[in-house]
């Protein structure tokens, strides 16, 4: 495909999902000025990034550190990652990220607060990720836990509470995992008034999302197309 019929192609997509993100936000009493659109844009190359940056899009998500560095070494935009976090990677997800979203183990907030640390003036917005099924072996927090994330981040010097982010489980019932998102959010406010965010839905689920109070919202497929399967 040439590279115009690609901007042509993106083009035309990501005025769908800008389309269906006023839509869901009309419906919810919303204004689309509450809702962040981070272009989820792991394994697709960075000619697709410029691309989307050309047509407005600010804000980039990556999920493995090494390619967010690459990506954000070439497109100057707000870069979030949101994979697993090692913490063999917190110094180097530190030195291009500005939002983090999977924060859900109580060792990487010292981490982050010190790797961050060593980037004077910089700050690192933190969203703890909620588990909603208590799966120990998924990615997530819950309970206890999530008011000790909250602490340990209220505490930190660098670090900025920025509230709270889930992935459902893929046997979730989306509606049913946004109103329980959306209620665990609203106690979690109560505690951490400053916790105004939440990260909740991507390319098949952004608009219920939407509906449930979502402000971030991570879409990838709906806006670049199918990943490459063996990505």
């Amino acid at each position: 495909m040439s590279e115009i019929d690609r901007r042509a192609e993106v083009e035309r997509s990501l005025a769908h999902v800008r389309s269906r993100i006023a839509e869901a936000a009309s419906k919810a009493s919303r204004t689309i000025e509450e809702i962040t659109l981070v272009a989820v844009t792991k394994t697709y190359p960075v000619t697709d990034v410029q691309i989307l940056h050309e047509l407005g899009v600010t804000d980039f998500g990556e999920n493995r550190s090494a390619e967010g560095g690459e990506k954000s070494a070439l497109v100057s935009a707000h870069w979030h990652f949101q994979g697993q976090i090692q913490s063999n990677k917190i110094a180097a997800i530190s030195s291009w990220a500005q939002t983090v979203h999977s924060l859900d183990d109580l060792s990487h907030v010292a981490k982050f607060d010190r790797a961050v640390g060593e980037n004077l003036g910089k700050r690192l917005a933190m969203f703890i990720q909620v588990s909603l099924d208590g799966d120990s072996s998924r990615a997530g927090v819950r309970g206890d836990d999530l008011s000790l994330l909250g602490q340990a981040l209220v505490s930190s010097k660098n670090l900025d509470l920025a509230g709270l982010m889930v992935v459902p489980p893929v046997t979730a019932e989306p509606e049913k995992a946004f109103s329980e998102i959306a209620a665990i959010a609203l106690r979690f406010r109560q505690d951490f008034p400053m916790a105004k965010s939440l990260s909740a839905g991507m390319s098949g689920d952004y608009e219920i999302a939407i509906s449930h109070g979502a402000t971030h919202i991570r879409v990838g497929s709906q806006i670049l197309g199918p990943r490459a399967t063996h990505a």
